[in-house]
């Protein structure tokens, strides 16, 4: 009983398919593909795979986005299912003031990474952080509910704000420093700790709140440019999205 995710972010579509939806699945094939390029999916990566048995995806992308992937599906007889944020699935409570309105790509990672919390241990109270073309911060406590998150820019919208409404400057090849002493560092620099610094205090902000030291976790395809610059302990998953899909599938689809 094959199974068939696909995460749709602001830049990238990626997929993997999985011998059965459940989180103890092994993954049999996998690809990403900038948006631009959806069209060559049915005529490429996917021309040669079997028919999955359930499809489960996560996009934010918009309307006109998900219309172009659900046309190169066609090659399946499958119905294309799409996670929408709700009040309450897979042990989390959706703390948004409209839960609906929760980015599906925020309650998907999130649920992914409270399945990873419970398994290491007892429940506690969690950050969890993606950093992608936006960055995303979020706060659970220990009994599962979404208290609420932060949405700042990612790295590449940073600096081509920079650039577009400042004069003189221009998107940067720099390093990080603790004390850039040239534009093309202070500006890499500035993006870096701007994200670090809205990580480390939400994680005061849970702390205080729950009164426990909440688990650090992190995911994204820019997370690992992160890691050097992080002053609390936190964990990189890659594919949290992934692993919150095959919670749902595991929960929807799996006999």
């Amino acid at each position: 009983m094959t199974f068939l995710a696909i995460d749709v972010g602001n830049t990238r579509l990626k997929w993997a398919i999985y011998d059965a939806p459940h989180t103890r699945a092994t993954i049999l094939a996998q690809g990403a593909e900038f948006l631009e390029n959806i069209e060559k999916l049915s005529e490429g990566p996917w021309a040669k795979l079997a028919t999955p048995d359930h499809m489960l995806g996560c996009i934010v992308a918009g309307d006109a986005v998900k219309r172009r992937v659900e046309e190169q599906m066609e090659l399946w007889d499958i119905s294309p299912q799409w996670v929408v944020s709700s009040e309450a699935e897979a042990g989390l409570v959706n703390g948004y003031d409209h839960p609906a309105r929760l980015g599906a790509d925020r309650w998907v990672a999130m649920i992914g990474a409270h399945r990873l919390m419970l398994n290491q241990g007892p429940p506690r109270p969690m950050v969890v952080v993606m950093v992608g073309t936006a960055v995303t911060v979020e706060a659970i406590d220990a009994s599962g509910k979404f208290l609420g998150g932060l949405i700042l820019p990612g790295h590449g919208i940073m600096l081509r704000a920079l650039e577009a409404g400042t004069a003189g400057l221009h998107v940067p090849t720099g390093d990080v420093r603790e004390f850039p002493t040239n534009t093309s560092d202070a500006l890499t620099s500035g993006g870096t700790f701007a994200i670090a610094g809205a990580v480390e205090r939400m994680v005061q902000h849970l702390q205080v709140h729950c009164g426990v030291k909440p688990l650090c976790v992190m995911t994204g395809g820019a997370g690992w440019k992160m890691a050097p610059s992080m002053s609390v302990r936190f964990e990189l998953v890659d594919n949290l999205i992934f692993d919150g899909l095959l919670v749902l599938a595991e929960t929807r689809f799996a006999a």
